[in-house]
């Protein structure tokens, strides 16, 4: 198929386009780069030695979102593109819903209007909030604590209501957990711009010398170490979880489907920082702060939906986790480069 990846230049994104290029497909990317640096396509090119077409497109412009499809025979769409940090979301909730939603808007009605009915979009397990739950499954109700997560939760509730609206659209709902890691090239990896707002790549730039220490927001939970626990899902794992979700869709007769996926796994943070000390052969100082406002104890996955019906299943470790991340941030000490 021809698949249009909004967002493809960014994290998962990225490592998404090659395993679909692997696996036979054509690929167009829809970026604003506003996240994402331009260089990263000229890597996909050349670990993939196939081409890959560009669009550098605001998507919450319904016009210019058109235009790409009017361009190109887009037979699905897997939808990455959107803010996701949440400590900002919080601090810009206006930006935050006007962009991620309008522009779901804009490639679901450019969709509507090419006749393009399959479509996976990329949700987060900050869908199930507080539950108190700390295994989470499809079935749980959903809410969410911040405003990035409430972004995810309308638009699932948006893509129920298209389904219902209209079967002859192929929905997947891919909840997924904390994706770390990196290729295994080494060539493309996480950079996230300014300072990292997850827990990886944090301690990927203390390792290699761009932070001084890393923060943990607290020892007390009521977890085997005191410090957080959550499911880590190696990138390349939840990249193929794409590829097998793209699948799918295109074989099922039902409108609309929902996934976790995650490793089922569940890591502290203390046992990441361990974890990345022994990839790394360096230590990562670091100093307990309070807890954050909104973190939970402990949460993971229960992945058997999807490995009983995608066929799929998270093959990698956290030390494999760990030394893909060190690979990528050794040989990439800056990050990607500016073109």
């Amino acid at each position: 198929m021809r698949v249009l990846v909004t967002g493809g230049a960014g994290y998962i994104g990225s490592h998404t386009v090659l395993q679909l290029l692997a696996a036979g497909h054509d690929v167009v990317v829809a970026d604003d780069f506003s996240n994402a640096k331009a260089s990263i396509i000229g890597r996909l090119v050349n670990l993939s030695s196939k081409q890959i077409t560009v669009y550098t497109v605001d998507l919450t412009d319904e016009i210019a979102t058109e235009h790409v499809f009017a361009s190109e025979e887009i037979d699905a769409v897997i939808h990455f593109a959107g803010f996701k940090a949440v400590g900002e979301s919080v601090a810009k909730p206006l930006s935050y819903y006007r962009n991620n939603i309008d522009t779901a808007f804009s490639v679901l009605k450019a969709m509507d209007a090419h006749g393009v009915r399959q479509f996976v979009f990329s949700s987060s397990a900050t869908v199930y909030g507080e539950n108190p739950v700390r295994e989470r499954t499809e079935d749980m109700p959903t809410s969410a604590t911040n405003p990035y997560g409430w972004t995810k939760v309308m638009i699932e509730q948006i893509l129920r209501d298209l389904a219902e609206a209209d079967e002859s659209w192929r929905i997947a709902i891919l909840r997924y957990f904390n994706p770390v890691g990196a290729h295994v090239s080494g060539d493309i990896g996480e950079d996230p711009t300014g300072i990292p707002n997850n827990l990886m790549p944090f301690v990927a730039q203390v390792a290699v010398g761009r932070r001084d220490k890393l923060q943990v927001f607290g020892d007390d939970y009521d977890t085997p170490d005191g410090t957080g626990v959550r499911d880590y899902i190696h990138v390349e794992d939840l990249a193929a979880g794409h590829v097998a979700a793209l699948d799918r869709i295109g074989t099922t007769d039902q409108p609309l489907s929902v996934w976790n996926l995650g490793s089922g796994q569940a890591n502290s943070v203390l046992e990441v920082i361990a974890a990345f000390e022994r990839a790394s052969g360096r230590d990562i100082p670091y100093a307990v702060a309070p807890r954050r406002s909104g973190d939970l104890p402990a949460y993971w996955a229960d992945p058997s939906k999807a490995n009983r019906e995608l066929g799929w299943e998270a093959t990698r470790t956290i030390d494999d986790m760990c030394v893909d991340t060190w690979r990528w941030q050794s040989q990439n000490p800056d990050g990607f480069p500016d073109l």
